[in-house]
């Protein structure tokens, strides 16, 4: 096999594995996970097109230097996240639970907004359901939703965050808006959550940088544009990875730790059916990048184009198969509506990968 000198290179984990025992040497553990896999697919591309794809066992990697750097990203555990007096693992799934104080979100909207004290028991409800932390948002990105004012979006996040760090709830501030996340940060939130990876608000990234928070960067195509459905993209699994691969690089140089980034490949957002199922079929090329990853997928379009056209809220059954596939990949967040469901689904997937470890 020869391996083009000027092409860009990158390695897709495929064949897992249900464990690791008696296979030294035959499987590798993606990203310090509860995953393993015996193989890669090497992607070769050259002025954007793919010149060679080939699958080879991990013991067969071959020396390449740059080979070698990603297949060390790949495999390289993801370092737990201290959060004030709380503690992100990245080892194993985690469920990021989704409080919208919107009224018009595509799924729950106007569910809490009038009312603070039962959006902060909600949110306390997903953590002691097993949420590992909570997204709060004050602004839909629906598509075709209306901007909001910064005033209006802090006023219907900050009194719910406040309520919710009072009570030992990790928050992550769901906003693209530096203003808002500024308050929320002051309020008690933990993590920023930008769907426009901190291009929306030309001050975002220096609050990142200042506040030394983790920072979500999700790839949403144009920032200036919502969840509009997507022209369809050539390679977008490609197309979507080199877009984070060049922003993380960015908001690194710019001074923010990279073990403080995440990176979400933006189901939904800016894409067509066709680019969200290549995105979630090859998820974990994305381990590549070497950070944390969050999916999102909960009730999304994706769930209703492939089931008869289902309304969000009777997304269920999607939605957990989505979250599943993610786990299966290795994402280490998985963003979601329905919490007490989902965890449930996770706590049986890993006790199939628990059992499976046990051995005969």
């Amino acid at each position: 096999m020869q391996i083009p000198t000027n092409a860009r290179l990158y390695l897709r984990p495929v064949q897992f594995a249900d464990s690791p025992i008696e296979r030294g040497g035959e499987v590798a553990r993606l990203a310090g996970g509860l995953t393993w896999f015996s193989a890669y697919e090497l992607i070769a591309v050259e002025n954007g097109k793919r010149v060679l794809q080939y699958t080879l066992p991990v013991g067969d990697l071959p020396a390449d230097d740059r080979l070698q750097a990603i297949a060390a990203r790949i495999t390289a555990p993801r370092p737990a996240l201290q959060l004030g007096g709380r503690v992100l693992r990245f080892d194993q799934p985690q469920v990021m639970g989704i409080l919208n104080m919107t009224p018009d979100s595509f799924s729950d909207g106007g569910k809490h907004l009038d009312d603070v004290g039962a959006a902060a028991a909600a949110a306390v409800g997903m953590a002691a359901a097993g949420a590992a932390l909570v997204d709060v948002g004050g602004e839909s990105t629906r598509p075709g939703a209306q901007e909001v004012w910064e005033g209006d979006e802090i006023g219907r996040v900050v009194p719910v965050i406040e309520r919710l760090a009072r009570s030992g709830t990790l928050v992550s501030a769901d906003t693209r808006k530096a203003g808002v996340m500024e308050a929320a940060l002051a309020a008690g939130a933990q993590i920023v959550n930008d769907v426009s990876a901190l291009l929306w608000d030309d001050r975002a990234l220096e609050v990142v940088v200042r506040a030394g928070c983790p920072v979500v960067l999700m790839h949403a195509g144009d920032p200036r544009q919502g969840a509009d459905g997507g022209r369809g993209h050539a390679d977008p699994l490609i197309e979507v990875y080199d877009w984070l691969e060049a922003r993380i690089a960015a908001v690194v140089a710019a001074g923010v730790d990279r073990g403080r980034i995440l990176a979400d490949p933006g189901i939904g957002f800016g894409k067509s059916l066709a680019d969200n199922l290549a995105l979630l079929n090859g998820l974990a090329l994305f381990h590549g990048l070497g950070v944390p990853l969050l999916l999102g997928a909960s009730r999304k379009r994706i769930v209703g184009a492939l089931s008869n056209e289902a309304p969000a809220d009777e997304r269920l059954g999607g939605s957990l198969a989505l979250a599943l596939k993610g786990a299966e990949l290795g994402a280490q967040l998985l963003r979601v509506h329905d919490v007490p469901e989902t965890v449930q689904a996770l706590r049986v997937w890993r006790g199939l990968r628990d059992a499976a470890l046990v051995g005969r």
